[in-house]
């Protein structure tokens, strides 16, 4: 198949479309994204909203398929944003606890000379373990939480605080990869040609 470009510069998302076979390129953006207020009524907006527009601000090199995504954890209707500070990434993994999460992305994909945008989300919960204090610390001190929506990596020591899933493990790492294939879809590219990896 053929490369896309990917808007984001996050490395679990480029760890898996190398890992699935999908060809792409990161790409930059043209200008700054500003974030629409939050509805807790309604997440799936929010992120697809931030998806298409990341998507449509990429500039690629070439006439190519543009890949936006965007990642967020939601707990009690707050938004749990990447820590600002370590005392912020203990807070949220105090309440994180023993308690029950979800994570939503959005993903659209934008070819710009059809003037073509198609967009889709997923929502997976994530039910925590308990911890103690000093295996928060100890967490917090890792410095992986730092720079994560919800303050945890569940594809690194992250993985120890997680009891269950329910729902697209891949979703929370960053992209989920069955909803990009049936995205890919609308754009004539298969999910055989991904197996194959041919046009």
């Amino acid at each position: 198949m053929k490369k896309i470009y990917l808007a984001s510069k996050s490395p679990r998302r480029r760890e898996l479309l190398s890992r699935v076979g999908i060809p792409f390129e990161v790409v930059e953006r043209s200008c700054s994204i500003d974030n629409p207020p939050f509805d807790p009524n309604c997440p799936e907006n929010y992120v697809i909203y931030l998806a298409e527009a990341k998507a449509k601000a990429a500039i690629a090199p070439e006439d190519g398929l543009i890949l936006g995504c965007d990642t967020i954890v939601v707990q009690d209707g707050d938004l749990l944003e990447k820590p600002k500070t370590p005392g912020q990434a203990v807070e949220y993994l105090r309440r994180l606890q023993d308690n029950s999460h979800t994570v939503w992305t959005g993903i659209a994909l934008f070819k710009r000379s059809m003037d073509k945008l198609e967009s889709d989300f997923e929502a997976t919960e994530v039910l925590f373990g308990s911890m103690s204090a000093e295996e928060i610390d100890a967490y917090v001190r890792s410095g992986e939480p730092m720079d994560k929506a919800g303050a945890y990596g569940i594809q690194e020591k992250g993985a120890l605080l997680v009891r269950e899933v329910r729902g697209d493990y891949f979703n929370v790492v960053g992209l989920p990869l069955f909803r990009l294939t049936e995205l890919l879809k609308r754009f004539n590219i298969h999910r055989l040609s991904v197996l194959e990896n041919r046009e």
